[in-house]
């Protein structure tokens, strides 16, 4: 894809950190703390132009007007689904497109995104639709921090929890991602428990995000309750397998003090059957953490063998579950209608 000459000469203030931009500044004669306010105005403010930075003189907004633009991100497709999901496609200065979601809960005041750590994704789980696309690039912090910054900007709301629950797996970008939680506390000002990562088990990463200094909650894509069944939908199983995963997060959970979250995706028929339920309550006995049911969504060219699992089943399931003591809930469906739901990403270019 062409770059327009315009874009190509002008600075994205998006991709400079504090110093960069400070440093931006002094090139064109002006203060340092010119950038403190441009910073203000850009993450917790989600200014689209350089004319509504109302408190910073009109001679400096006129200059970056013409040699810079607050961001290079643009929002290709947007739908909203009939629960007030939005989703958005969004287009990289690379021509690359990745998704982001914004979710809202009736009698919640949270608004969460859920966004994108790499371009298509390399794990190839065989329920989910971004798996499907292939793996074709991780993302810069700022891409990733863009996704919210765009929700925000088009809705005129303030997001207040992250999930890292789009495209791609966080912990094979284990450094922008940890990147990009910095300046989602730092500069958003959200606060570390309303980050959340999902993983499908790199178990390296699982120990070392738990010694960083900012620790966000853990979300584990189980998936399945035997390595016979996992290898089957999770290729991740034939490298990092269930005993070597409960390890690592009863690391985790020693060492942070932090209980996770286990996600379970309930496939009709394959994943959501009693004995699924019996072998899984023996796997989590000594683990601290609350499950996460995951109903199967319907993916694309799929196969006839994937189906959604029948109410019955997903409340026996449920049930089983909670006999062993653990909190266990449905996760209600949102987006499904616009193919925003779990493992519906597909980050399609539609032109």
């Amino acid at each position: 894809m062409l770059k327009s000459q315009d874009m190509e000469e002008k600075i994205v203030l998006a991709k400079l950190n504090e110093e960069e931009l400070m440093n931006f500044l002094l090139s064109l004669d002006d203060k340092k703390f010119r950038a403190k306010q441009i910073i203000n105005w850009i993450y917790n403010k989600s200014a689209s132009t350089f004319d509504e930075m109302t408190d910073v003189k009109k001679e400096l907004r006129e200059k970056l007007n013409e040699i810079a633009t607050i961001t290079d991100v643009k929002i290709k497709t947007k739908q909203v689904s009939k629960d007030g999901t939005i989703k958005y496609l969004l287009e990289y200065n690379d021509g690359n497109v990745a998704e982001c979601v914004l979710m809202r809960f009736d009698n919640r005041g949270n608004l969460t995104a859920c966004v994108s750590s790499q371009i298509g994704c390399p794990m190839g789980c065989i329920f989910c639709a971004t798996g499907k696309r292939g793996f074709i690039r991780n993302m810069a912090p700022y891409e990733i921090i863009e996704q919210i910054l765009t929700i925000q900007r088009d809705t005129k709301l303030k997001v207040t929890n992250v999930v890292f629950m789009g495209q791609g797996e966080p912990f094979l970008n284990f450094e922008n991602v940890n990147e990009a939680i910095k300046i989602l506390n730092d500069k958003l000002q959200i606060g570390i428990r309303r980050i959340t990562v999902s993983t499908c088990g790199i178990v390296p990463k699982i120990k070392e995000i738990a010694q960083k200094e900012l620790i966000p909650t853990l979300a584990i894509s189980l998936h399945a309750p035997n390595s016979l069944l996992r290898q089957k939908i999770m290729p991740v199983e034939k490298k990092y397998n269930l005993e070597e995963l409960k390890n690592a997060l009863k690391f985790y959970i020693e060492k942070t003090g932090k209980r996770v979250t286990l996600e379970y995706i309930l496939i009709g028929k394959m994943t959501d059957t009693k004995e699924c339920a019996l072998e899984l309550s023996k796997y989590i006995k000594d683990i601290k953490c609350n499950i996460n049911l995951i109903p199967y969504n319907p993916v694309e060219n799929l196969g006839a063998e994937y189906k959604k699992p029948t109410k019955k089943d997903m409340m026996l399931f449920k049930y089983i579950l909670e006999a062993s003591g653990k909190k266990v809930t449905i996760r209600l469906e949102r987006g499904a209608d616009i193919d925003a739901a779990c493992g519906q990403l597909a980050g399609k270019n539609k032109n």
